[in-house]
């Protein structure tokens, strides 16, 4: 059975005997080592299992050494390729090396302590290239599905990467959007990412919040009108219907909207169809329906402020935005994106927030979400001389929304090295130990230490390093040394 764990070293010549002689030679590197007469023979085992160095003679039937290493470097990249060549082949070795087929090349007839220390080299090369690629590859997948801006958004918490996935999945979709949150946490933007994602993107995106529009004006807004329909209609009009043709219509606070006219609306979401007001004439449209309310909609349904055919009609997708304060460290994010961009617009230059500033922008619970803490930076910046906006300046904007909160320090945190603290109280006890044979070795502790940020950042390496304040090679490294054990 062959040791899976260890380094494999391919060697590949048609001369049986050179193949004993290399075989002999390798046999002094800690790896396992494989040979194969032809170079198809060589890319079987490959594909069965890859090689982190082969070595190839160049002049071979069939397939020669070239042909080979060029067909590795493309199903195998990570393992290093070597030739075994004579001197009149150098014009090809070195365009193949040019051409990044190969990494080196050993004369023929080649010197046994330079083929063990070009074994040992091409070894370590391909543990460096093979951590390099590990950590792109990780770095490529969290970048993937690990966001810190996003489509309008700022913030990478938990709770955003699933607002950003919700949004990403639902918008290639013709199907209708039902966005909640609370006032101020970003319904709006969320329509608009949806939209800008969408099949749609190169229609109009046409937004109505129902709930700033007189209840008497709301159907001719929606539908338009024609002139004389009404005292003051004194021409034609096109309404949000007509303009967000081949487009996408957000009616925000849709719980707002007169329930008389959600029959209407009912319809029109049913059939594409709708008459503006004064007219008997029917139009057609194509439009998505993106809605959105800060109420839960089951309440305004019972308190019969929302019909409940239109909201099953509009609920075909849902997406929930968090509250502000749900959003862990995106609230200081966010607090210096706003810090940036109104420092800009004022022409003033800032350097941050005061350490206590920033305590209290993480306390403060934000009733009024993104968009309040994005008008008390703005404020903050008018009022503020700088360098560093103070605690003083935020609480002074704050005004009356201000209420002391109980301290961070007396709250219980979140971050991994309070849990692994908590973690390390309940296994080890709250007590020192009594005796030698109780103390905990520091290799215990450190893995101990790495285990929990790992499981607290729900297996992401990258983020577990990021946290630990190690790169992530080092975590990939202490993994690998305690598998090693395990199985020694």
């Amino acid at each position: 059975m062959q040791n899976f764990n260890k380094s494999r070293i391919l060697f590949v010549d048609d001369e049986p005997a050179i193949l004993r002689a290399l075989q002999r030679v390798g046999s002094k590197v800690d790896a396992v080592i494989l040979t194969a007469s032809s170079g198809q023979r060589a890319l079987d085992i490959i594909n069965e299992c890859p090689v982190d160095v082969i070595v190839s003679d160049l002049k071979m039937p069939n397939m020669d050494g070239n042909q080979l290493l060029e067909e590795v470097a493309r199903i195998s990249p990570e393992t290093v390729r070597i030739v075994l060549t004579g001197c009149d082949d150098m014009d090809m070795v070195l365009n193949s090396i040019n051409a990044g087929h190969i990494w080196g090349f050993l004369h023929k007839p080649w010197d046994n302590f330079e083929l063990i220390v070009k074994l040992k080299q091409a070894l370590q090369l391909q543990q460096v290239l093979a951590e390099r690629t590990l950590m792109r590859r990780t770095i490529d997948q969290y970048q993937k599905y690990h966001k810190s801006k996003f489509e309008g958004f700022i913030g990478d918490s938990v709770a955003m990467q699933f607002v950003y996935s919700c949004i990403e999945q639902s918008a290639p979709s013709s199907a209708s959007v039902f966005i909640t949150g609370p006032s101020g946490s970003g319904k709006e933007v969320a329509a608009q990412a949806i939209h800008r994602l969408s099949k749609r993107s190169n229609g109009p995106f046409i937004a109505l919040n129902c709930a700033a529009i007189p209840s008497e004006l709301m159907e001719s807004e929606i539908f338009g009108h024609i002139k004389g329909a009404f005292s003051g209609a004194v021409s034609n009009r096109d309404g949000a219907a007509t303009l967000a043709n081949g487009g996408s219509l957000f009616l925000d606070e849709i719980g707002e909207m007169d329930i008389s006219l959600q029959a209407k609306l009912l319809r029109f979401i049913q059939t594409g169809c709708f008459q503006k007001v004064g007219s008997g004439k029917e139009q057609q449209v194509d439009i998505r329906f993106i809605s959105a309310t800060n109420r839960d909609p089951q309440l305004a349904i019972a308190d019969h402020k929302l019909r409940e055919d239109l909201f099953y009609r509009l609920n075909v997708i849902s997406i929930a935005l968090p509250a502000l304060k749900e959003r862990d460290n995106d609230i200081v994010k966010l607090a210096e994106y706003f810090l940036s961009h109104f420092s800009e617009i004022e022409s003033k230059v800032f350097a941050g927030f005061s350490s206590g500033a920033e305590e209290l922008i993480k306390s403060y619970s934000w009733p009024g979400n993104v968009r309040q803490l994005q008008n008390i930076i703005h404020s903050s910046t008018v009022m503020s001389e700088g360098p560093l906006i103070s605690e003083d300046i935020i609480v002074q904007q704050l005004g009356r929304q201000y209420k002391p909160v109980e301290s961070p320090s007396s709250l219980p945190s979140n971050n991994i090295t309070s849990a692994s603290h908590e973690s390390r109280q309940s296994k080890f006890g709250q007590n020192p130990a009594k005796s030698a044979s109780s103390i905990i070795t520091l290799a215990e502790v450190e893995k101990e230490a790495i285990e929990q940020a790992i499981e607290l950042c729900q297996d992401n390496i990258v983020k577990a390093a990021s946290e630990l304040g190690v790169s992530p090679s080092t975590l990939y490294r202490k993994m690998q040394q305690w598998q090693t054990a395990s199985i020694d």
